[in-house]
């Protein structure tokens, strides 16, 4: 009787878990849905300021590196085909590797307290895998006359979802016996 009870806890548990990740895989969707419908700051392509990567950001320092991986790749997939652009799936894609990669090690390395900083390295690692697949999908070099200025507004993006992910964390709670999310 008491494996049986073991068993249904894990089960609830499981079940709690991957809730959570829908969530934040829905929240993430929902906010670059929002963000497509607003003019772009800047006319340069490829700038904007990725606020579904506050979702990212706070995922990274939360969950487990596969549990953030299937939130992004399910985000940009589902991103890509709600706004009928399904040809950036591949530029999403490299920038999402690259950026994953590199925040991954800094959030090893920096405490919470500095978890802007993770995303002002993942914003700039974004860029340079977007323009490393655009020079291979345009067979150009030319690309990289956009590299300084997405740098650049890729860490200003970058410090904004950054500090937005550490205003999240700070007003979550986390129960230590369940990680679930108390707000």
């Amino acid at each position: 009787m008491n494996n049986t009870t073991d068993v249904n806890m894990c089960k609830s548990s499981g079940i709690k878990r991957l809730t959570q990740l829908s969530l934040l895989t829905s929240m993430a969707l929902i906010i670059f849905i929002i963000e497509l419908r607003l003019p772009n700051l800047l006319p340069i392509p490829g700038v904007k300021a990725g606020l579904a990567n506050i979702i990212t950001v706070f995922v990274v320092y939360r969950f487990r590196k596969s549990e953030t991986a299937m939130i992004v790749i399910v985000r940009i997939f589902l991103g890509a085909v709600f706004s009928g652009n399904v040809s950036s799936l591949i530029y999403s894609a490299a920038g999402a590797f690259f950026c994953l990669c590199g925040m991954y090690v800094v959030s090893r390395i920096i405490p919470n307290k500095y978890l802007w900083l993770s995303s002002v390295v993942g914003g700039i690692l974004h860029n340079t895998g977007q323009i490393i697949a655009a020079v291979i999908v345009m067979k150009t070099f030319s690309v990289f006359a956009y590299y300084p200025i997405l740098i650049v507004t890729g860490s200003i993006a970058g410090l904004f979802t950054g500090t937005c992910a550490m205003l999240v964390l700070k007003r979550i709670n986390l129960n230590p016996k369940s990680n679930s999310i108390q707000i």
